[in-house]
């Protein structure tokens, strides 16, 4: 790939090598740049009439390595990634609490946007399950590790681990009332996807928590929570944050807590007898 030059280069440069539909493709980002960089693999291919199969080709015909790989460049061509664009977003008079009123007016729309049928579905599932196997990878990671934890802590029997192949392992035991939680903020994560449809395969129940209702692991969800604003602008230097998720997990896990069907007297033991440990 020339790194010199721009995405909108690559493609005009490459459009009489590649095939028809995946011209489809290359029109479309040609005249809605800003639209396509603010789309996933799936919502590309359905603006575009392709396939997601289709999307990837063409992104690796014009030298990337996959999509996401050229929607970071798109962006950095098209400035998102700029500092000037992140200090147009702040109240220069109070700059720290602007700061956090977007914080809280972004969690505010992410709250409206789950309903209370998709809540108490994902809490009744969780209720319900025998065991409860957590999967994320990269830095996603630390969050299905911070949400199996405090499960255990309510209770509810769970694994997670940083390894994708000790996850898989525990998909591949799993038992008929055990069901899978997946977190993906981008939603597009190879790996996930494999796990989504080994345990589907197997017939467990999907809990899937991302950033996007058309994405390749949302759609192996029976219930899919989601941890974006619709419409909201693609940065990649954002994509890094996961103060969405976490807002999302706090509210599965208050939920839960809640609920009467966790016993907490057995669920506190451990955090008694640690309890000699702190001040």
């Amino acid at each position: 790939m020339n790194s010199e030059l721009t995405v909108l280069e690559l493609i005009k440069d490459n459009y009489q090598e590649i095939f028809s539909a995946e011209r489809k493709v290359a029109d479309f980002i040609l005249k809605n740049p800003e639209n396509a960089v603010n789309s996933n693999v799936s919502e590309l291919a359905q603006k575009s009439g392709v396939s997601d199969a289709t999307i990837i080709r063409f992104c690796k015909h014009i030298g990337f390595q996959g999509y996401y790989q050229m929607r970071i460049q798109l962006s950095a061509d098209l400035g998102r990634h700029s500092a000037a664009n992140m200090l147009n977003e702040i109240d220069e008079s109070d700059p720290v609490s602007s700061m956090f009123q977007r914080f809280a007016n972004n969690l505010i729309e992410i709250g409206r946007n789950i309903s209370v049928k998709e809540m108490e579905y994902c809490v009744g599932l969780i209720n319900g399950a025998d065991h409860v196997h957590l999967i994320a990878v990269g830095n996603t990671s630390p969050h299905a590790m911070y949400m199996g934890f405090r499960l255990e802590r309510l209770g509810v029997h769970a694994t997670y681990n940083m390894l994708p192949e000790y996850m898989m392992n525990h998909i591949n035991l799993a038992k008929e009332n055990d069901i899978i939680i997946a977190l993906s903020e981008s939603g597009s994560s190879k790996q996930i996807i494999q796990m989504l449809d080994f345990a589907k395969r197997k017939g467990l129940k999907n809990i899937v928590i991302t950033g996007y209702r058309h994405s390749p692991v949302s759609k192996y969800a029976d219930c899919l929570l989601l941890t974006k604003v619709a419409g909201e602008a693609f940065d990649y230097l954002k994509e890094y944050s996961h103060l969405n998720c976490i807002a999302v997990v706090d509210a599965v896990l208050e939920c839960i807590e809640k609920t009467s069907k966790i016993d907490l007297k057995p669920a506190n033991q451990p955090e008694l007898i640690f309890s000699e440990y702190k001040l």
